[in-house]
């Protein structure tokens, strides 16, 4: 017992084993997706600046649409009146008219 080693041959392979796999194989691998992750989120978060400055100009462009409102309210009331205007002109015209024929 004095001479054997403490941890076994076949503990301290695959051990070994375990730590070069781990080493060359699964660190390089979370390296990599996770620089992939990093790329694919900084894309998302240009993509998004993007979309305020896209969603700023919507806003802009469409707040003149109150204003929109307001004047096709207007330009109703205008027509409104120009009818009412334009039936008593014609009547005033067919009064004019037989006047004249007299």
């Amino acid at each position: 017992m004095i001479g054997e080693p403490l941890i076994p041959p076949v503990v301290t392979t695959i051990w070994a084993v375990g730590l070069g796999l781990t080493l060359l194989v699964f660190v390089p691998l979370a390296v990599v997706l996770l620089h992939r992750l990093w790329r694919t989120a900084r894309s998302i978060q240009i993509y998004a600046r993007e979309a305020l400055v896209a969603a700023g100009g919507i806003a802009g462009n469409t707040a003149q649409i109150g204003a929109l409102n307001q004047t096709i309210g207007t330009a109703t009331e205008i027509l409104t009146t120009a009818g009412a205007i334009e039936q008593k002109l014609g009547a005033a015209t067919g009064i004019l008219a037989r006047r004249a024929e007299r």
